[in-house]
Protein backbone atom coordinates (compact mmCIF):
# COMPACT_ATOMS: atom_id res chain seq x y z
CA UNK A 1 0.00 0.00 0.00
CA UNK A 2 1.09 3.61 -0.51
CA UNK A 3 1.70 6.16 2.23
CA UNK A 4 -1.89 7.48 2.14
CA UNK A 5 -3.31 4.00 2.53
CA UNK A 6 -0.80 3.24 5.28
CA UNK A 7 -1.83 6.42 7.06
CA UNK A 8 -5.50 5.42 6.87
CA UNK A 9 -4.83 1.88 8.03
CA UNK A 10 -2.60 2.89 10.95
CA UNK A 11 -4.16 6.14 12.15
CA UNK A 12 -0.81 7.93 11.70
CA UNK A 13 -0.61 10.87 9.29
CA UNK A 14 1.55 10.64 6.18
CA UNK A 15 3.66 13.49 7.55
CA UNK A 16 4.35 11.55 10.77
CA UNK A 17 5.11 8.39 8.80
CA UNK A 18 7.79 10.31 6.90
CA UNK A 19 9.11 11.67 10.20
CA UNK A 20 9.27 8.20 11.77
CA UNK A 21 11.20 7.02 8.73
CA UNK A 22 13.59 9.98 8.97
CA UNK A 23 14.42 9.20 12.61
CA UNK A 24 14.76 5.49 11.94
CA UNK A 25 11.69 4.18 13.76
CA UNK A 26 10.23 2.78 10.56
CA UNK A 27 11.60 1.65 7.25
CA UNK A 28 9.45 1.31 4.16
CA UNK A 29 9.28 -2.17 2.69
CA UNK A 30 10.43 -0.81 -0.65
CA UNK A 31 9.68 1.66 -3.40
CA UNK A 32 7.85 1.47 -6.66
CA UNK A 33 9.70 2.17 -9.93
CA UNK A 34 8.33 5.70 -9.65
CA UNK A 35 9.94 6.08 -6.20
CA UNK A 36 6.80 5.87 -4.06
CA UNK A 37 7.09 4.15 -0.70
CA UNK A 38 5.41 0.79 -0.29
CA UNK A 39 4.09 -0.42 3.08
CA UNK A 40 2.96 -3.84 4.18
CA UNK A 41 1.26 -5.40 7.18
CA UNK A 42 4.46 -5.36 9.24
CA UNK A 43 4.88 -1.58 8.79
CA UNK A 44 1.20 -0.97 9.65
CA UNK A 45 1.60 -2.93 12.89
CA UNK A 46 4.76 -0.95 13.69
CA UNK A 47 2.96 2.33 13.01
CA UNK A 48 0.10 1.35 15.32
CA UNK A 49 2.65 0.40 17.99
CA UNK A 50 4.39 3.77 17.59
CA UNK A 51 1.04 5.61 17.71
CA UNK A 52 0.09 3.89 20.98
CA UNK A 53 3.52 4.58 22.49
CA UNK A 54 3.24 8.27 21.52
CA UNK A 55 -0.22 8.43 23.11
CA UNK A 56 1.37 7.25 26.33
CA UNK A 57 3.96 10.01 26.02
CA UNK A 58 7.04 7.93 25.26
CA UNK A 59 9.90 9.80 23.60
CA UNK A 60 11.32 8.68 20.26
CA UNK A 61 14.37 7.06 21.85
CA UNK A 62 12.22 5.04 24.24
CA UNK A 63 9.95 4.03 21.37
CA UNK A 64 13.04 2.85 19.47
CA UNK A 65 13.97 0.64 22.44
CA UNK A 66 10.41 -0.64 22.85
CA UNK A 67 10.11 -1.44 19.15
CA UNK A 68 13.34 -3.45 19.31
CA UNK A 69 12.08 -5.32 22.36
CA UNK A 70 8.68 -5.92 20.74
CA UNK A 71 10.36 -7.45 17.71
CA UNK A 72 12.69 -9.58 19.87
CA UNK A 73 10.60 -12.52 21.01
CA UNK A 74 13.40 -13.70 23.31
CA UNK A 75 13.30 -10.40 25.23
CA UNK A 76 13.10 -10.21 28.99
CA UNK A 77 9.95 -8.43 30.09
CA UNK A 78 12.05 -6.83 32.85
CA UNK A 79 13.61 -4.55 30.21
CA UNK A 80 10.20 -3.40 29.02
CA UNK A 81 9.03 -2.84 32.59
CA UNK A 82 12.14 -0.82 33.37
CA UNK A 83 11.52 1.53 30.43
CA UNK A 84 7.87 1.91 31.44
CA UNK A 85 8.70 2.65 35.08
CA UNK A 86 11.30 5.24 34.09
CA UNK A 87 8.63 6.90 32.00
CA UNK A 88 6.17 6.80 34.92
CA UNK A 89 8.77 8.57 37.09
CA UNK A 90 9.20 11.26 34.42
CA UNK A 91 5.43 11.68 34.20
CA UNK A 92 5.18 12.00 37.99
CA UNK A 93 7.84 14.73 37.89
CA UNK A 94 6.00 16.61 35.12
CA UNK A 95 2.70 16.24 36.98
CA UNK A 96 4.29 17.72 40.11
CA UNK A 97 5.64 20.67 38.11
CA UNK A 98 2.26 21.27 36.46
CA UNK A 99 0.47 21.02 39.80
CA UNK A 100 2.83 23.61 41.25
CA UNK A 101 2.20 25.94 38.30
CA UNK A 102 -1.56 25.52 38.63
CA UNK A 103 -1.47 26.17 42.36
CA UNK A 104 0.66 29.30 41.93
CA UNK A 105 -1.63 30.70 39.25
CA UNK A 106 -4.73 29.87 41.27
CA UNK A 107 -3.27 31.65 44.30
CA UNK A 108 -2.35 34.71 42.24
CA UNK A 109 -5.75 34.80 40.52
CA UNK A 110 -7.54 34.52 43.87
CA UNK A 111 -5.61 37.56 45.11
CA UNK A 112 -6.24 39.65 42.01
CA UNK A 113 -9.23 41.96 42.46
CA UNK A 114 -10.06 41.78 38.75
CA UNK A 115 -11.43 45.30 38.75
CA UNK A 116 -10.59 48.55 36.91
CA UNK A 117 -7.52 49.26 39.10
CA UNK A 118 -4.09 48.54 37.61
CA UNK A 119 -2.57 46.71 40.58
CA UNK A 120 -2.50 42.97 39.98
CA UNK A 121 -0.48 40.26 41.77
CA UNK A 122 -0.34 38.19 38.57
CA UNK A 123 1.45 40.95 36.67
CA UNK A 124 3.62 41.73 39.70
CA UNK A 125 4.73 38.09 39.94
CA UNK A 126 5.51 37.87 36.22
CA UNK A 127 7.52 41.09 36.39
CA UNK A 128 9.37 40.16 39.60
CA UNK A 129 13.05 39.36 39.46
CA UNK A 130 13.50 35.64 40.07
CA UNK A 131 16.52 34.21 41.91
Amino acid sequence: MNIGEAAGASGVTAKMIRYYESVGLLSAKGRTPAGYRVYGTKEIHSLRFIRQARRLGFLVEDIRKLLALWQDHSRASAEVKSIALEHVAELDHRIAELTEMRDTLTHLANHCHGNARPDCPIIERLAAEQP
